[in-house]
């Protein structure tokens, strides 16, 4: 495959010395090092996959490395997010990077976007760079990311992570298949956990994040196999590594033959739902704050509070008086015979989105009056009880 970019004028003295480990690599030499001087990447989320990226990125020597989060620093990130430090809690994720990244690099020319990217943004933001590294942990900016790309035509590198597995791959409409090939639609509403809800190892992040820099090294100097029209699966455990052949879809309505997706789409969150609209309807005038659930309990309501999370959650922070049955429970119906005829049932998880699920299938099931509690147990560690620990 070519290389993605034409090679700088020049590397300068210090320039030489800082990257005479690549040099000295035939593959690489001073041509391509000189395409890496004159690159320009993307690195859509600072987070988990960004971190290590934009550190090797910016040690390799791409000439213009952008950043763009919208989140700031919070102290669960710091055991996986390394670009980050202590001082860092409470910072712009972008604007911590970008200072980690000149101190790897003083030479690369960090450009900072310390917002969200969205549908009115990202088109602009794309074009000004080569290449775009997807960082993203919800399927809602991976669409988004997918469609911008193609309908740009830039080739952008994908990483998931997920509890023990990552996977990676090389999205390219113009030498292969893009996400949509891959996943034309995405999973149910609470399918799929994110890693908020159900975890991540840390070193995993490392493990997805030095492979889409590697593939992105092999992108913009058009060295190697890239991994167009592969899926790279990574199992940590088993340190298991797969590769799976990815074909380009003829009917795929954004790179097909006949495309039907010429433009971003109006609502991405509603096109993955990231709640279902069973959910969305059980919670309409159903929802309380956990600040009334505090007052209820105060006051010696007969309510019945129901933790939906997994044991592992409960064990780190639980509402005072909740009772653990886990949405699985809920799902295979097993939870309904334990549910009280006499109180009130009242649920919650971490920010609201399983126990609304929960709340449609406790409703179907005659206990009209459920309700549950908008933002979990983030909210009741914010608004109740700010001593307790968050995760």
């Amino acid at each position: 495959m070519p290389p993605l970019v034409e090679p700088a004028a020049e590397l300068t003295v210090d320039e030489v010395r800082r990257y005479s480990r690549h040099l000295i690599i035939p593959d690489v030499g001073m041509a391509g090092q000189k395409r890496l001087k004159n690159a320009r990447v993307l690195c859509v989320g600072a987070g988990g996959l960004g971190s290590p990226a934009l550190l090797y990125l910016a040690a390799a020597g791409v000439g213009t490395l952008g950043v763009i989060d919208f989140d700031v620093v919070d102290e669960s990130n710091l055991q996986r997010q390394v670009i980050h430090g202590q001082s860092d809690v409470g910072r712009p994720k972008a604007e911590s990077a970008a200072a980690s990244v000149r101190e790897i690099n003083p030479l690369v020319d960090v450009v900072v976007h310390n917002e969200a990217l969205t549908n009115d943004n990202v088109m602009e933001i794309f074009s000004r760079y080569d290449l775009i590294v997807d960082g993203t942990d919800n399927f809602a900016t991976r669409y988004m990311v997918n469609d911008a790309a193609v309908l740009l035509g830039k080739p952008y590198v994908w990483g998931s992570i997920y509890r023990f597995d990552g996977q990676a791959s090389v999205f390219w409409a113009e030498h292969g298949p893009c996400y949509r090939c891959l996943y034309p639609e995405p999973p149910p509403p609470g399918m799929v956990p994110s890693c908020a809800e159900g975890g991540v190892l840390g070193v995993l992040c490392a493990s997805i994040g030095s492979i889409q820099v590697n593939e992105a090294i092999k992108l913009l100097t058009g060295i190697g196999d890239p991994l167009v029209g592969r899926l790279m699966i990574y199992d940590a455990l088993e340190m298991n590594y797969r590769s799976v052949k990815v074909r380009k879809d003829p009917e795929c309505p954004l790179c097909g033959k006949n495309p039907t997706i010429t433009q971003l789409l109006d609502d991405y969150e509603a096109f993955c739902g990231a709640v279902s609209e069973e959910a969305q309807e059980a919670a309409s005038g159903s929802t309380i704050t956990a600040a009334e659930l505090k007052s209820w309990q105060d006051r010696g309501d007969d309510i019945y509070v129901i933790d939906v999370r997994e044991p592992n959650e409960y064990e780190i922070v639980s509402i005072p008086g909740a009772v653990l049955i886990p949405k699985g429970e809920f799902l295979n119906g097993s939870a309904l015979e334990r549910l009280p005829q006499d109180k009130k049932i009242v649920l919650h998880c971490k920010s609201g989105a399983r126990s609304a699920e929960c709340l449609a299938i406790v409703k179907n099931a005659g206990f009209s009056d459920a309700v549950h509690v908008g933002g979990g147990v983030l909210s009741w560690v914010k608004t109740v009880d700010p001593s307790l620990p968050t995760y």
